[in-house]
């Protein structure tokens, strides 16, 4: 492991210092790209306008004539928690501005695959819809979408992912309203906004377009921001870029949770995940709650999700925040059992001495599709390489097909390694799909050597020593004066997250003693500048030596009625 210090530009630390940010902060901001107080103004006025995100005011038009049409309309979601998120987002979002039918349908991971297809386009004509809707999916579906014209509704497509590339061509659907910031000509400025986020631009699209036709007037028009909760809970759990637009979203949504102001769902779900809400932060958000979302959508229904997001029932939350919980923690179970199963099949590919592959291309037939995806990004954490982990498809007549799921490592941009690999080898992959960091394919069963072998091949070609070498970005020393709880609960206020990293300090220590807590944690004492401090590695055994230079977050706990610091080790160089 190296630990790299980030650079901190002076001028923009002294700059944020100067307006009245507190002094560390400024420092970490500037060190995060940010130059001016202006750029961490999380007003709601601040949120770059609907109109500049190309095919808003279409679909707002668009639905505000099915609306006073009485045509009904159909959700198509996807099942992890940006999906879920989206499609509660958009049905409390629709009824609150008026519309009076409104139903949803989510696809099974199995048995559907991803994506609006023809076979879910049947199912939502079969409910009656005049009007689909995708959330969190949809650009790709080319065949879905014309299937759903084909069978005469119109088609609302919302996402944020990129769209299909054939023979090198951007290839989108036809006959059709998109709204997505990726693609082809559109200008709006934030580029990773989830999909939760695409849909409540939407809305307020929509609300914009109901005010013109006069529906309601500026003091009486209804409040979507009473959204926002659910749209900074999707696009924390999304690990979508933390641009300027998506910090005031989940800043002005987390403003809100903490003020007890939330759907009853989101209040039970901390409720069992032992959080509290008036302290929330984005952790919370990404770690607590989106996981036990997503493990519906990995081992049960997504609907179950949903309807925990959309209920105003306390009692039907707390029921349903408490079967969610149950599922995630028999997905912990399952993910454990893989994860250590997995690591075997991966540690057997080379000598300890030796260095792991330049990519790793895990498979057992007892694995559980569901979780490949986790799986796969707890391998890579650990070994520092693309990861691929298979299981066999759990559709019916599918049993000779692999479902993966891939994680990568910066440098190495996973679906276009995919696509490298289906132009070297045609028939290999059945299916792929993806973005840089995560990517999903299936292969025929026989094939599945072929395609380990291709993707090492690729990674062999495109990484170097320097990629493979695992690098931690660190702040740099921590100032004595500021090793107080205090200064944790400052860090706590602010939204950190992808693409905007939770601060991480690094310098040289003192370890005085260190043992095993739980078998699986090193519990440290630490002499950090001439003082001592309680510290912890969580999921590391190994001891360290007398001195060494090691990456820490700020923590606070409570002892005896007394909130003391500690620090959290994220990594040592020995």
């Amino acid at each position: 492991m190296k630990i790299i210090t980030r650079d901190v530009p002076p001028r923009a630390a002294w700059t944020l210092e100067q307006s009245g940010i507190h002094p560390l902060l400024a420092r970490l901001f500037a060190a995060r790209g940010i130059a001016s107080p202006e750029e961490l103004d999380d007003a709601l006025g601040r949120l770059l306008p609907p109109e500049s995100l190309a095919g808003a005011r279409e679909a707002a038009v668009a639905l505000a004539d099915a609306m006073a049409a009485g045509q009904r309309l159909c959700i198509v979601a996807d099942y992890d928690c940006d999906g879920a998120t989206a499609c509660a987002t958009a049905l409390r979002g629709l009824r609150l501005l008026g519309a009076a039918q409104v139903d949803y349908i989510v696809p099974d991971r199995v048995v559907d695959g991803y994506g609006l297809t023809a076979s879910i386009a049947r199912r939502v004509k079969e409910r009656g819809a005049d009007v689909l809707i995708t959330v969190d999916n949809g650009i790709a579906s080319v065949d879905g979408v014309r299937a759903a014209r084909t069978l005469g509704m119109s088609v609302i497509v919302t996402d944020h992912h990129l769209p299909a590339v054939q023979d090198g061509q951007t290839v989108l659907p036809q006959d059709c309203i998109i709204v997505n910031p990726n693609q082809p000509g559109c200008g709006f400025e934030s580029k990773s906004m989830a999909g939760v986020g695409v849909m409540f631009y939407v809305l307020l699209a929509l609300r914009a377009e109901l005010r013109r036709r006069g529906v309601f007037d500026a003091t009486s028009q209804p409040r979507i921001d009473s959204l926002l909760p659910l749209v900074a809970l999707g696009t924390v759990a999304d690990v979508v870029k933390l641009d300027a637009n998506n910090r005031r979203l989940v800043s002005q949504g987390l403003r809100r949770v903490r003020a007890g102001t939330m759907p009853a769902g989101m209040a039970a779900l901390f409720a069992v995940a032992g959080r509290q809400h008036a302290a929330a932060t984005s952790f919370d958000f990404g770690f607590a709650l989106g996981p036990r979302l997503n493990a519906a959508g990995r081992l049960a229904d997504m609907t179950l999700g949903i309807e925990c997001l959309c209920t105003d029932d306390a009692a039907r939350a707390d029921e349903l925040a408490r079967t969610l919980d149950g599922i995630n923690r028999d997905r912990k179970a399952i993910e454990g059992d893989m994860r250590e199963m997995a690591m075997e099949i991966a540690e057997s590919m080379f000598d300890e001495s030796d260095m792991p592959p330049p990519a790793v291309v895990v498979f057992d037939p007892d694995f559980h599709e569901g979780v490949v995806g986790i799986v796969a990004s707890r391998l890579k954490d650990r070994l520092h390489r693309p990861t691929f982990v298979f299981a066999v498809s759990a559709a019916d007549g599918k049993d000779h097909e692999l479902k993966g799921s891939g994680r990568s490592i910066p440098g190495f941009h996973l679906r276009d390694a995919l696509d490298l690999v289906a132009k070297r080898h045609p028939g290999v992959l059945l299916r792929f799909g993806g973005h840089a960091m995560a990517a999903g394919c299936t292969v025929d069963a026989d094939h599945i050597d072929t395609f380990e072998a291709a993707l090492q091949q690729v990674a062999h070609e495109w990484l170097d020593a320097a990629t493979l070498q695992r690098r931690l970005e660190a702040d740099g020393s921590l100032d004595p004066a500021y090793r107080r709880p205090e200064t944790v609960d400052t860090l706590h206020s602010v939204v950190w997250g992808q693409g905007f990293a939770p601060p991480v300090f690094c310098e040289e220590v003192q370890v005085m003693s260190q043992r095993l807590v739980g078998e699986k944690h090193l519990a440290l004492k630490l002499r950090h500048q001439g003082e001592p401090v309680d510290g912890i590695w969580f999921g590391h055994t190994e001891p360290l030596p007398e001195r060494v230079r090691i990456a820490f977050r700020l923590d606070a706990d409570e002892w005896q009625g007394q909130r003391r610091v500690r620090f959290l080790l994220e990594a040592a160089e020995v």
